[in-house]
């Protein structure tokens, strides 16, 4: 079963949750850096796009029909989040291998890892591991929110999409998308295809044949999901699964103070254990933050399957692989998957 990747939800096009089911979830006491905006200097890795090898295959759902979705990401500046809670010295018996393991541990940045946080991501997106071969994809899912596309599911309806083409239209001026911005900026909020059809798809697979589009599509997906999920992972003293799980739920919840995205779950989840940098274990507030994030994905039907956290993310973290170090093996909607090196 594949899941088609989600787009940034805006206020105009909400996700189609349960009330009642949101309004069950526990209210987040207030909390340092809740919503996290994007930032530009998370110690990204700049890929160097090539070509797809494979072609994109048509993305299903969530086992539901609609698409991993998220809010609008926030526009609010960065922040930093500086506790007042001091790491607790190290008890006399503490093993030096964790320390030196510790030390030695990669963040997610590391071009490997990154690599594999791309591979997890699209695993759960797109039923495959082959994350350069959704450059191409687009197609509309039917959910409210006009065109879905791209490596992170960019949408014509919620603005990243937009800004993509805006990015693009600036470093390639007179491309093969840029006579799109206006209708882009009309159906902006909405999930009509006014100005865009019928050639808009067509133009756009021609566009990620270009590496220039493909860096595009890599920059913005680092600028607004990848360097702000690692920047406050990092903050709040997590390794490199801990920052995974935070790219993962950017990357479907989108950033945001509200109860169902990002901020929101990272609050609920401050309310059941503290952070490593404000003195708590790693390991108690990752399970806190999978639960929390269950309980969002629970209000929507799209995400009513929760395998990639249950069988992929829960699973790293019962077998205490802090690190993402492979070989690493896990399912999503019932397919398996293994990086081996």
């Amino acid at each position: 079963m594949a899941s088609a990747a989600g787009c940034a939800a805006a206020d105009a096009t909400p996700a189609k949750v349960d009330p009642a089911k949101v309004a069950a979830l526990a209210p987040a006491p207030d909390s340092p850096d809740a919503a996290v905006p994007a930032a530009e200097d998370a110690g990204s890795v700049t890929e160097t796009p090539t070509e797809p090898t494979a072609p994109a295959g048509t993305k299903a759902s969530d086992g539901s029909g609609t698409p991993s979705t998220k809010p609008k990401p926030a526009s609010t500046p960065a922040s930093t989040n500086k506790s007042t809670s001091k790491t607790p010295k190290k008890s006399a018996g503490e093993s030096k291998s964790t320390n030196k393991a510790k030390a030695a541990s990669a963040d997610l940045t590391d071009p490997k890892k990154k690599e594999i946080a791309m591979e997890l991501v699209s695993s759960a997106e797109n039923s495959s591991l082959d994350w350069k071969a959704q450059y191409k994809y687009i197609e509309d899912i039917d959910d409210g929110r006009g065109y879905t596309a791209g490596i992170i599911g960019f949408c014509s309806g919620t603005g990243d999409m937009l800004e993509l083409v805006e990015l693009y239209a600036q470093r390639k001026p007179g491309n093969v998308l840029a006579p799109y911005l206006p209708p882009l900026r009309k159906v902006n909020g909405t999930d009509s295809h006014k100005g865009l059809d019928p050639n808009f798809t067509k133009d756009w697979r021609k566009a990620a044949a270009d590496p220039a589009f493909q860096q595009a599509q890599n920059d913005e997906r680092d600028r607004v999901y990848f360097n702000p999920a690692v920047k406050q992972a990092k903050s709040d003293g997590l390794r490199a699964l801990g920052q995974f799980t935070y790219y993962d739920a950017m990357v479907m919840h989108g950033p945001g103070s509200d109860l169902v995205s990002f901020g929101g779950i990272r609050k609920t989840a401050m309310k059941k254990a503290k952070t490593p940098a404000q003195g708590g274990d790693e390991v108690a507030y990752l399970n806190a933050f999978l639960d929390a994030r269950k309980a969002a994905m629970k209000t929507e039907e799209a995400h009513s399957d929760t395998s990639r956290v249950d069988t992929a993310q829960r699973v790293f973290l019962k077998a205490g692989n802090l690190d993402l170090t492979p070989p690493l093996k896990w399912k999503v909607y019932g397919d398996s998957f293994s990086i081996n090196s």
